[in-house]
């Protein structure tokens, strides 16, 4: 693999396995897996910590300018731990404490502007895969890898069919149908930062992919994309 690290930014439409592959090539290449949720995690739990109003703007403004966020390789686990302040808090933000605040706080608009500036500043440092629905496009829009994922909406309804049935079997088929067809249509239609494909994004079809094919295939275009930035 060349020795200049990528930013790797994944988008696509909802089960299509885009953290499955951001987390396998994070642990492949040792790079830092930007996990976004986590980050309203540690957000949360700076909040609660410092007792922030979220209907004061004053100072929800105020501690989010006291906060500094990071991710690091645990070569360990194999993760992406997430810092806050240079502390790690990767087990804290999993507590029911920050479970039952963390969506209230994550659709704070100060909040997400936050998270997405952070986002940019880590991928000054590069060697990060990050994935979501405007990461080629909004967050990273100069990012050297940039693929968008898809596949077909049968194949994705039957996978995410099997996601659910092991804690709800009871669920139906045509109830993720539905379910899936309305994400899409939300996810393409919002008015900030709709899912789209970015113009220089790859297009990954993994319809008829497994997992080690996927990762391969992927893997390839990296070691393409670094050694182009190393040339």
């Amino acid at each position: 693999m060349a020795t200049n690290k990528i930013i790797i930014a994944i988008d696509g439409f909802s089960s299509c396995g885009k953290s499955t592959l951001a987390k396998q090539l994070a642990a492949r290449l040792g790079y830092a897996f930007i996990d976004s949720g986590a980050m309203y995690r540690a957000i949360t739990l700076y909040f609660i910590r410092n007792n922030v109003s979220l209907q004061d703007h004053g100072q929800i403004l105020e501690a989010l300018g006291n906060i500094h966020l990071s991710f690091v390789f645990n070569e360990e686990s194999k993760q992406s731990d997430i810092y806050l302040n240079d502390e790690n808090v990767a087990h804290l933000i999993r507590e029911m404490t920050v479970a039952e605040k963390v969506s209230e706080v994550a659709a704070i608009r100060e909040v997400r502007s936050f998270a997405v500036a952070q986002q940019k500043k880590m991928g000054k440092k590069k060697g990060i895969v990050m994935d979501g629905r405007d990461i080629g496009t909004v967050v990273f829009p100069d990012a050297e890898l940039k693929i968008f994922m898809t596949a077909d909406p049968e194949v994705r309804v039957k996978r995410r069919f099997q996601e659910l049935y092991e804690t709800n079997p009871h669920i139906t088929l045509d109830e993720v149908r539905h379910n899936l067809e309305m994400r899409d249509y939300i996810d393409s239609n919002r008015e900030e930062s709709p899912l789209r494909k970015a113009e220089d994004a790859i297009i990954l079809d993994n319809s008829t992919l497994t997992r080690e094919e996927q990762l391969a295939t992927v893997l390839d275009w990296v070691k393409e994309r670094a050694q182009a930035v190393d040339a």
